[in-house]
């Protein structure tokens, strides 16, 4: 997943100014379930000020979960769940892979429930393309659709894409504190 990240700030004059406009660093395609991507473009630690030079980039070291008060910013393509009930697909192959390119969102995911996650972080989730169903514990499934937003504070969930195409999606994640 080839994605532009253009990366502008204030310059020690005062002055707004471009600071990089290159491919995003972490962009990770995987070779285990064909069409799956993600691409972390932007992480911000739990300091989160705005300070003149060049705005420190912590995509190269963050994982793809912000601790309590960082954020993080991220598109993922999905590809259709047949993909991985494709009889030459190996789940644990995946799952290895999944570990050592998604490190920190690998890491809550549930292995009893496959795709199910919960994350400490208050979630703005934007489908771009394609359409993906946004499935909770609770039973409830809902279909999403190209510019559809899902907000969510913390809660189990699982995508999963039931379609024919791919669904690509934007993640902005808000690390934050579980209450009680």
């Amino acid at each position: 997943m080839q994605v532009r990240r253009v990366v502008a700030g204030i310059g020690a004059d005062g002055r707004s100014r471009l600071f990089e406009d290159a491919t995003a660093p972490r962009a990770v395609e995987f070779e285990s379930s064909p069409g799956f991507a993600a691409a972390l473009l932007w992480a911000t630690g739990p300091a989160g000020q705005i300070e003149r030079g060049a705005p420190r980039d912590r995509t190269a070291t963050a994982a793809f979960v912000p601790g309590q008060g960082g954020t993080l910013l991220m598109f993922v393509t999905f590809p259709p769940d047949s993909t991985m009930m494709r009889a030459d697909c190996d789940g644990a192959a995946f799952g290895e892979e999944f570990a050592q390119k998604i490190p920190g969102l690998a890491e809550t995911f549930e292995a009893d429930h496959p795709g199910m996650h919960t994350t400490d972080s208050i979630d703005y989730d934007v489908v771009l393309d394609g359409e993906i169903t946004l499935e909770l514990d609770d039973g409830a499934k809902v279909l999403l659709r190209r510019h559809d937003v899902a907000v969510q504070h913390g809660n189990r969930h699982a995508w999963r894409n039931l379609s024919d195409k791919p669904a690509t999606m934007l993640f902005v994640l808000m690390g934050t504190k579980r209450a009680g």
